[in-house]
């Protein structure tokens, strides 16, 4: 079964690109901003991160999750 290229249900943002933006730009909460999820980057641009820990879980957890969504509420492109 394929799902069609314009599914309202999916985000226009991929989770592989947010992953590697959280993990190699997640003191600046890059990420977070490119899901549109203002309130924690900005979070993560005061706490540089976490001091890295942060970006990185939450890196690793944008790779691998399945569930993670933007700031709409949809499922991130694979």
């Amino acid at each position: 079964m394929s799902y069609p290229v314009n599914n309202p249900e999916l985000s226009d943002k991929s989770k592989l690109v947010a992953g590697l933006l959280q993990i190699f730009l997640g003191g600046f909460g890059i990420g977070r901003f490119y899901t549109g999820h203002v309130g924690i980057g900005v979070a993560q641009l005061l706490t540089c991160g976490g001091l890295g820990f942060w970006a990185l879980i939450d890196g690793i957890l944008f790779l691998v999750s399945d569930d993670r969504t933007d700031a709409q509420g949809r499922k991130l492109r694979a």
